[in-house]
């Protein structure tokens, strides 16, 4: 049996790469090829179906996804393509071949406008902007197909690879710009390390056999996007820029964001018996690398 990894350019998926580097069970797409990657349109559902019964897959991970929540306002139609029919495809193949899905889904699928606690899986989704209701659309697409499946919901996703919060903080923090940051809403960074670290070792260990769910996995700590760029800030030493706190009025966006998406992952260690790391730590891991590896 083959795992197949999806969207593997992205954040998520080149840290299950570079994790899984040599072992030969994994096979790698995205919807265009690089090295060791090939060539997979997940919303195209018959080259789908051939690709998992021509490499026999039994097991998916899907880090795909259509991640720009400002455009998607304007631009719904391929977000919900990418977002909710690939899955959908994804799952309808595994069902076929009695296999099994993995797939990331956001704390997006949550309005935020309760703050008195954590966010549980079982709390009401009602997404605010299309992303968000795109993923939900692809949570339900899942469930409906009759394929095994675990979803894990994250939040806050950063890296050393690609565009993302606190590679564009570190830049313009370097060039000393004044910057001003939202401190109203909250919710939790995710080093994407840690979440590919859970993936693959929920795979190799053989718990991706527990019955179907949805968990919640981001780092552990509750934080404003302005806590956030303070910390890098100090983590970097950029002394001479200057942070302020705004608030989302302020910040005009066309996509409207959860105030409060701070998620309960009580489940996931539960379930997986798994330790998940503090925010703070992560930060620093991943900024030391992209300073190290020059990113």
């Amino acid at each position: 049996m083959k795992i197949l990894v999806t969207g593997a350019l992205g954040q998520l998926g080149t840290w299950i790469r570079r994790l899984t580097a040599g072992n030969n069970h994994y096979i790698f797409t995205d919807i265009t090829p690089a090295e060791n990657v090939l060539t997979l349109d997940i919303t195209n559902g018959t080259e789908v179906q051939s690709f998992v019964r021509n490499n026999n897959i039994g097991l998916i991970v899907n880090c795909a996804a259509y991640t720009n929540v400002e455009k998607a306002e304007d631009d719904a139609e391929t977000c919900f393509r990418i977002n909710r029919d690939g899955p959908a495809n994804l799952a309808q193949a595994m069902a076929s071949v009695g296999g099994t899905l993995i797939h990331i889904s956001t704390d997006y699928v949550f309005s935020g406008k309760n703050d008195s606690r954590p966010l549980l899986e079982e709390d009401c989704a009602e997404p605010l902007g299309i992303y968000g209701k795109s993923k939900l659309a692809a949570e339900e697409a899942i469930r409906d197909s009759g394929c095994k499946y675990l979803i894990f919901r994250t939040a806050w996703l950063y890296s050393e690879f690609g565009r993302n919060f606190v590679k564009t903080m570190m830049s313009l923090m370097k060039e000393g710009k004044a910057i001003k940051v939202v401190n109203d809403q909250w919710g939790s960074p995710t080093y994407a390390r840690d979440l590919a670290e859970a993936i693959v070792q929920i795979i190799s260990s053989g718990k991706s056999s527990v019955d179907s769910g949805i968990w919640h996995f981001t780092d552990e700590g509750a934080i404003t996007w302005f806590d956030f760029a303070k910390e890098i800030s100090a983590i970097g030493e950029y002394a001479s820029c200057s942070i302020t706190p705004c608030s989302t009025k302020e910040y005009p966006t066309k996509a409207a964001r959860p105030a409060y998406s701070v998620l309960d992952k009580s489940k996931f260690k539960r379930t997986f018996d798994s330790e998940i790391p503090q925010w703070r730590e992560s930060l620093k891991k991943c900024m030391d690398n992209i300073r190290e590896w020059k990113i």
